[in-house]
């Protein structure tokens, strides 16, 4: 029986990022995925979505937000807080709604989907890249504080897996597309959803207990 069976695993942005290949893995594994789509900038909503999932034995925090390219002359204040208020006010919110009813089990793992962008400096994405490298230090600090209360948690930093948010299927079809990949990825391909949602999945089993407050790059050798 898969180590997954019948654990409850709130999963957000269900039909962004990764949140297709990890659902569709992790219900494969035999776990309850309460998959949600839900606007999470919205006041209110994190706690809502917690409240309204009940029991949570795992959350994946899936935050998704287009990686615009733009100098820093011209990042205005409006594309700057858009980056926190999508990447890093949910997921802070969302572990601060979730972590009672952990803390009260002594048991509890949440895993981020963040990116390597807060591994490696990446030209034109300062909003981008703060943002997720404010999730890095964050899943640091809070994952050293939840620890010795049985809670995990981690963070896979990646970058070039497929998705359909950040490398759709015209951008892969782009005659220059495969040169661009391996002049990039040291593996010489893209990720594919299944392997990055293997991670996932041995992140969310007893087996990864011992992981905390870590941050996985899962890039191909992109950042290491």
């Amino acid at each position: 029986m898969s180590s997954l069976e019948g654990k409850r695993i709130l999963l957000t942005e269900r039909d962004h990022f990764m949140g297709p290949a990890i659902h569709e893995r992790l219900t494969r594994e035999g776990a309850q995925v309460i998959a949600d789509n839900s606007d999470l900038t919205q006041p209110g909503a994190c706690e809502t979505l917690v409240r309204d999932a009940g029991d949570v034995d795992i959350l994946i925090p899936n935050l998704a937000d287009p990686a615009e390219a733009l100098p820093v002359q011209e990042l205005g204040d409006e594309r700057w807080h858009q980056a926190f208020d999508r990447l890093v006010h949910p997921l802070h919110r969302l572990v601060r709604a979730v972590t009672p009813q952990m803390l009260a089990r002594g048991a509890g793992k949440i895993i981020v989907i963040g990116s390597a962008s807060a591994l490696r400096g990446m030209p034109n994405q300062g909003a981008y890249s703060a943002a997720r490298g404010a999730q890095v230090s964050y899943v640091k600090a809070v994952g050293a504080e939840l620890a010795p209360k049985g809670i995990q948690l981690n963070l896979i930093a990646q970058n070039w897996v497929d998705n359909p948010t950040y490398f759709t299927k015209e951008m892969q079809a782009h005659p220059k597309w495969d040169a661009l990949v391996k002049s990039q990825v040291p593996a010489g391909r893209l990720g594919t959803g299944e392997e990055d949602a293997a991670f996932v999945a041995f992140l969310c089993g007893d087996e990864s207990d011992f992981f905390v407050g870590q941050v996985f790059p899962f890039c191909g050798g992109w950042a290491v």
